[in-house]
């Protein structure tokens, strides 16, 4: 009769990477559709002035952009050519200013409200007279945690900030 015996020890399989790109595959889909690229279309034209001492926001989660500047083309025949303000996708005037300060306060919790900073993306061209009247707008809200979008100039300083 014949003895079964074992000859050395058996070796664990190796790890089947077949299934690998159906993994990567689902996970880059997953991601792509999770992911929001950009909260507004942007309607007005934009040349963010230029800035020697500069402060990066932390918690960008907390910031509500206002953009002022010159309607795109697609739009001047209807506002014509002078600065206008946006709020999220569409053209306001100041008197919607209040309501777009109240509603960014309503989408947030309590901790959160009194924290939003309003983030002025206004293009270079643009009168200061507009500026202040939506500084003014914003202050009857007591919205009083304004910023201004600029880009850096060569040689510009990082402040930090508290931000």
């Amino acid at each position: 009769m014949a003895k079964i015996r074992k000859e050395g020890k058996k070796e664990t399989p190796a790890i089947s990477t077949a299934s690998l790109p159906d993994i990567i595959f689902i996970l880059l889909f997953f991601f792509m559709v999770v992911t929001v690229m950009r909260n507004s279309e942007l309607k007005v034209k934009q040349t963010i002035p230029q800035a020697t001492e500069l402060t990066k926001i932390k918690k960008k989660k907390l910031v509500e952009h206002i953009f002022v500047g010159e309607p795109l083309p697609q739009y001047q025949a209807e506002l014509g050519t002078a600065p206008r303000i946006q709020l999220n996708d569409a053209f306001a005037d100041l008197d919607d200013i209040p309501s777009f300060v109240e509603n960014a306060r309503s989408e947030r919790n309590e901790a959160e409200r009194n924290a939003i900073i309003f983030a002025l993306k206004v293009d270079e061209k643009a009168k200061m007279g507009l500026i202040t009247d939506i500084k003014t707008e914003l202050r009857k809200v007591e919205a009083l945690k304004i910023s201004y979008s600029a880009r850096p100039r060569e040689g510009a300083v990082d402040v930090g900030g508290d931000e």
